[in-house]
């Protein structure tokens, strides 16, 4: 059937079930009449044992040629009726399938919230529905994310736009000194270089989502590098009178790009200084768990509503000035800091909040830091 490829589903099983049913019924037939022949031929033999009657062997010839005629005759008109039968069964086997195309033909973009129906889920048809409704969903979850993604994107470039253009036409308003012009142009630069970051941002963000962000994978000291971070950021706890405290092994060894990793340490423990009270303690750990190495960061901040708790990872997601920084997702590298990195959060009975960077062993990570 390989040679039908405009051939429906429908015609190809009909062919198939004719061809199958005429070949057995041909070699019914042709052993049928054998047997036949066979039989006839030992009665014949038996009626003359001495002396053959005359025209009996004329009449058993004349019986099996009447014989064969009608299986010739039959054997395809039996078949042209097996394949009509055929083609119902396949119809009406196929047209639960029809159905579904016709149902998938009117969801389009604006109406993905729509699911197929199943008459029955536990057949074939029935698992096929469910992985299309599975599919379905999974669209609509990612055009719900892009149109979000979308509005809060053209937000946040709004305000950098906005400012520009509100200095822009105050300064071209009246005449101004030098000095005057001089501040407006840096003003705007200092917009124009916000727009820039924020571009980047997002462009790395869609790299690491799509997984084409350039990794330089390397044994890395995971404690070492988390030393060197908060010792960088203690300066700022010190303005903030806060407590920053370590706790890391030596040689506590993983598989990372160091930059990158870098950075998502650095982001997680900026936040926690960021949103933490004054005079509050922010206690970062890094130990092992199985075959994993973890940085905990443990804040006393506010913390996330629980309605934003299950989208904390979400671009742009409201409340992003408290939720997005306090869990570093507005940094690319937080969560796509090394090959097979995740990041968790979770607050504890004490009301800390507990960002944890996990990742995968290296090779010479079984040191004396566990």
């Amino acid at each position: 059937m390989s040679g039908w490829p405009g051939a429906s589903i429908r015609v190809r099983l009909t062919a198939w079930y004719t061809a199958v049913f005429a070949l057995m019924l041909i070699v019914y037939a042709a052993a049928t009449f054998l047997a036949v022949r066979h039989e006839f031929r030992e009665q014949l033999e038996d009626q003359r044992p001495d002396a053959p009657e005359a025209g009996a062997e004329e009449r058993v010839e004349q019986q099996l040629r009447e014989i064969a005629v009608v299986l010739v005759l039959g054997v395809p008109l039996i078949v042209l009726l097996a394949g009509a039968g055929g083609y119902v069964l396949a119809r009406r086997a196929l047209a639960p399938i029809n159905q579904l195309g016709i149902e998938a033909r009117r969801i389009t973009a604006d109406r993905l919230h729509q699911r197929l129906a199943a008459a029955n889920a536990k057949d074939e048809i029935g698992r096929l529905t469910a992985v299309i409704n599975d599919t379905l969903a999974r669209l609509e979850a990612s055009f719900d994310q892009l149109r979000r993604f979308t509005a809060d994107a053209s937000h946040e470039l709004r305000t950098p736009l906005s400012v520009i253009r509100g200095i822009g036409e105050m300064t071209l308003r009246d005449t101004r000194t030098p000095a005057e012009y001089k501040d407006a142009m840096g003003s705007m630069l200092e917009e124009v270089d916000r727009l820039t970051r924020l571009v980047d941002t997002l462009l790395q963000l869609s790299r690491g989502e799509a997984g084409t962000v350039p990794l330089s994978r390397e044994a890395v000291d995971l404690g070492q590098l988390t030393r060197d971070v908060v010792a960088s950021l203690g300066i700022l706890a010190e303005e903030r009178q806060q407590r920053l405290t370590i706790d890391a092994g030596d040689r506590l060894c993983v598989s990372a790009d160091r930059l990158v990793l870098r950075d998502a340490i650095a982001n997680v423990v900026d936040n926690a200084i960021k949103y933490s009270p004054t005079g509050s303690t922010i206690a970062v750990r890094v130990d092992r768990n199985g075959d994993r190495a973890t940085v905990s960061v443990a804040d006393e901040g506010p913390g996330i509503p629980p309605e934003h708790r299950e989208r904390i990872f979400d671009r742009f997601l409201p409340h992003r000035r408290r939720a997005v920084a306090r869990t570093g997702r507005h940094r690319p590298g937080t969560r796509h800091c090394a090959v097979g990195g995740r990041i968790k959060w979770r607050p504890d009975f004490r009301r800390r909040h507990r960002p944890r960077l996990g990742v995968p062993g290296g090779p010479a990570a079984h040191g004396s830091g566990t």
